[in-house]
């Protein structure tokens, strides 16, 4: 009976004496943002401008309403078949695919080292984002080719953005003529 006491008495001091241990490593532990804090919901307009000598000669307008932390793209376009072997067919997306990620300061990432802080970013945000556009080459950049020969250009990167002001983030010259296209977002917080 004695012994029984003892091993009772040892499991409750040391129950006693790890409480303030555990609770001063959760006190130094990075914080995730309070889960009853709602994440930030966001609109990211995308203006993809097409230039010839400096003039601007076309421009495409998209948008995607995003949370803080969450990644989303749009394509638009056309699915082309494509014989790679006889008999034996692939289908190409032709068209424009862009691709972003957006995170703010109340979004704490999970990183190697615990949680990635980003209080840093005040009313700004981060944005991960790709923007490839295809099409068919003019007939006089073809070639000899009886197929159609396709022109890529992509835009990827990571940059800050100040809300409610564009900013270009890219742009890239076409090879094969005097264009140029440039890619420029604006990013906006929703209500």
């Amino acid at each position: 009976m004695l012994k029984r006491m003892v091993v009772a008495a040892v499991i409750i001091a040391s129950a006693l004496l790890a409480s303030p241990i555990c609770a001063r490593a959760q006190d130094s532990a990075p914080k995730a943002a309070d889960a009853s804090e709602p994440r930030h919901a966001y609109r990211v307009d995308f203006l993809i401008s097409e230039l010839e000598d400096g003039k601007k000669i076309n421009t495409r307008q998209y948008a995607l309403n995003l949370n803080a932390g969450d990644g989303d793209q749009l394509k638009v376009g056309t699915r082309v078949p494509v014989e790679v072997k006889q008999g034996e067919i692939q289908y190409l997306d032709v068209g424009t695919t862009v691709w972003c990620r957006l995170r703010d300061r109340s979004y704490n990432e999970p990183s190697e080292h615990g949680l990635r802080d980003l209080s840093w970013l005040g009313s700004d945000v981060m944005l991960n984002l790709t923007a490839e556009i295809s099409n068919f080459a003019v007939p006089d950049q073809q070639g000899a080719s009886m197929r159609p020969a396709i022109r890529q250009m992509k835009i990827e990167g990571s940059t800050i953005a100040v809300l409610g002001k564009q900013m270009v983030v890219g742009s890239v010259d076409d090879p094969n003529s005097r264009r140029q296209y440039q890619l420029a977002i604006t990013v906006t917080r929703l209500k």
